[in-house]
């Protein structure tokens, strides 16, 4: 993967509406899980690239560090090396001085060579370092991106429990209305009136009848009273 892709990756993520995704999603609970999931895959990959990235700048930086010593230590060379032609062609020894010499400029042909290599790395460097900069930047604003989005998910699942709950209570709550339990009890109530008024309507009934029979036996007594009463007469 490029590095460039790579990048491109983080801005697009890190930049994504979260709200707007949610305003068009059926289900925002399942969007959001899905949501998390390929963030929580795309931030380990893009933390991979970007760990490789920097590896790479760092191994750029080591060679630099060797180039720039390489040449600082080739530098060194040459000059002990001309000190000492200096100091063999002081005594006449011009053969050896000349060598050295000789050893000096090779030394700093070694020692231009290192300062080229170290001086092409560094805009390299600097463009990677750059680039890593902008890579780190962009999957902080991952993180903090998913750590929004494990919020809003987890916001979101305890509305939706709080507002299936209200509405469980708002159905149970409408059930009682229409099917008012006192209704019930009054017409339990009319029941038990109508057969206790059956009940004061047989006794009632009964009482009559008694009444009605005593009535007779008084009425059959007046005639034995009076029959009685003519026999004496008769007599």
């Amino acid at each position: 993967m490029s590095k460039q892709t790579v990048l491109g990756r983080v801005t697009q993520l890190a930049k994504a509406n979260i709200n707007a995704l949610l305003d068009q999603a059926e289900d925002p609970q399942k969007m959001l899980d899905q949501l998390i999931r390929d963030y929580s895959n795309n931030i380990t990959e893009a933390e991979e690239a970007v760990a490789t990235t920097i590896g790479n700048l760092r191994l750029m930086e080591q060679d630099h560090q060797e180039d720039v010593g390489a040449a600082k230590g080739w530098g060194e060379k040459a000059l002990a090396s001309s000190r000492k032609a200096d100091e063999l062609r002081a005594t006449g020894q011009t053969t050896e001085a000349d060598r050295f010499d000789q050893l000096a400029k090779v030394a700093l042909g070694r020692q231009l060579q290192s300062e080229k290599e170290a001086g092409t790395a560094e805009p390299t460097i600097a463009a990677q370092t750059e680039i890593v900069e902008k890579l780190k930047s962009g999957l902080d604003q991952m993180r903090a991106k998913l750590t929004e989005l494990q919020s809003k998910r987890d916001e979101l699942v305890a509305r939706a429990k709080s507002a299936q709950a209200q509405n469980t209570m708002m159905d149970a709550v409408k059930n009682i209305d229409v099917l008012d339990p006192t209704s019930e009890l009054n017409r339990f109530e009319d029941k038990v009136r109508r057969e206790e008024a059956r009940a004061m309507g047989k006794q009632e009934l009964a009482a009559s009848s008694l009444d009605a029979q005593f009535e007779q036996l008084d009425t059959l007594g007046d005639h034995a009273e009076i029959e009685a009463r003519l026999a004496a007469l008769k007599k």
